[in-house]
């Protein structure tokens, strides 16, 4: 029950991060809702189709298009003053990308991958929504820009992987990736950690 309720709670937190965008960006309810859910169900799909499950889960589990429907729809009506916004999507977003990265990864090993390919599927279950939400409205992903996007979600994936390794189970990798995986993305925007960027000459029109 606990690992359901995990899943679920990436999927809200996720589609909340999605459907605040799509209110920062003025879309009508239907925009809204489209890019909520698709955000919040997108990295799941994508875990499925990379791990073979036909259907993806979110097609035969009502719940989880429910909850992120609702959850966009809870954000259409009662989202915060615009000033505001930009700090719950951060938030949600983060929350969302540490549940999946570690909740991804965990379906992974447990299905008999190996511990590389569970970590890499974690990161692509936990970036996949954030890619998905940014190309509806346009923009750059999140995770070529962001502060240690990727490299949170690959802390994540890989402490789910190794609790599951030394014995744990899927509840508790999920609670310790996801956690990690937060923590360290919410402190890399406090504190504006990013990767190397390219230094450009003061004369580069790029």
């Amino acid at each position: 029950m606990v690992y359901e309720v995990l899943q679920l709670a990436g999927i809200l937190a996720f589609a909340i991060s999605g459907a605040l965008v799509g209110v920062r960006r003025r879309l009508d309810i239907l925009g809204v809702v489209v890019v909520g859910a698709s955000t919040g169900v997108g990295g799941g799909i994508l875990r499925d189709m990379l791990l073979g499950v036909h259907p993806p889960l979110s097609f035969l589990h009502w719940q989880n298009l429910t909850v992120a429907i609702v959850g966009s729809l809870v954000v259409f009506y009662l989202h915060p003053s615009v000033t505001r916004i930009r700090h719950f999507e951060v938030v949600f977003d983060a929350f969302g990308l540490g549940l999946f990265s570690a909740n991804g990864a965990a379906v992974a090993y447990i299905s008999g991958q190996s511990t590389l390919t569970s970590i890499l599927v974690g990161v692509i279950t936990a970036i996949g929504g954030g890619v998905i939400r940014d190309v509806l409205v346009n923009t750059v992903p999140g995770v070529l820009t962001r502060e240690l996007y990727a490299v949170s979600a690959l802390l994540g994936a890989g402490a789910a992987v190794a609790v599951l390794a030394l014995g744990g189970d899927a509840t508790l990798a999920s609670l310790i990736g996801g956690a990690l995986a937060i923590t360290l993305r919410l402190t890399s925007v406090a504190r504006g950690w990013h990767l190397p960027r390219p230094k450009m000459s003061g004369g580069s029109k790029a």
